[in-house]
């Protein structure tokens, strides 16, 4: 394989659409924008959802329920994938949500909940948002603790 013999790929060897350069180039007059009309102008950007006046069909339906601004939503992490992580030596025996964040497990700013999926087999002391009834009995069992991150 030598330089001289390289070309290009296909999508990069498409020439632009030049409009308004004649009649004899296919795209002169309206430059393939029809005739007048509101997408004939300049400045014209399409708004989503708009239905050319008619009521929009998100306006027309019918709303219902509440959505709590300030509700508080909770990352999962079972002890099944904790106890994973700690067999790989990706956790050590005392978590916090920082080792959870450099594991890959969560996002940075994520509050994190502990749900009891699987089974412990070493004492570990966990640190974080939330703990369910179930996670927190296994983690006793097997001898750890479980500290709860005011929020």
């Amino acid at each position: 394989m030598k330089l001289e013999n390289l070309t290009a790929p296909v999508p990069n060897r498409k020439t632009r659409k030049r409009v308004g350069r004649g009649e004899g180039s296919g795209l002169g007059k309206q430059s393939g924008r029809g005739h007048k009309g509101q997408k004939a102008g300049s400045g014209y950007s399409k708004t989503f959802g708009f239905e050319g006046g008619q009521m929009p069909l998100q306006r027309r339906i019918p709303k219902f329920g509440f959505i709590n601004p300030f509700r508080k939503e909770y990352i999962p992490v079972n002890l099944d994938r904790i106890e994973k992580a700690v067999e790989d030596g990706k956790l050590g025996e005392t978590i916090t949500v920082e080792d959870l964040v450099n594991a890959g497990m969560v996002d940075k700013n994520s509050l994190v909940k502990i749900l009891g999926k699987g089974d412990l087999k070493q004492s570990l002391t966990i640190t974080a948002h939330a703990f369910s009834k179930t996670a927190e009995e296994k983690i006793s069992q097997a001898g750890g603790k479980v500290n709860k991150i005011e929020k």
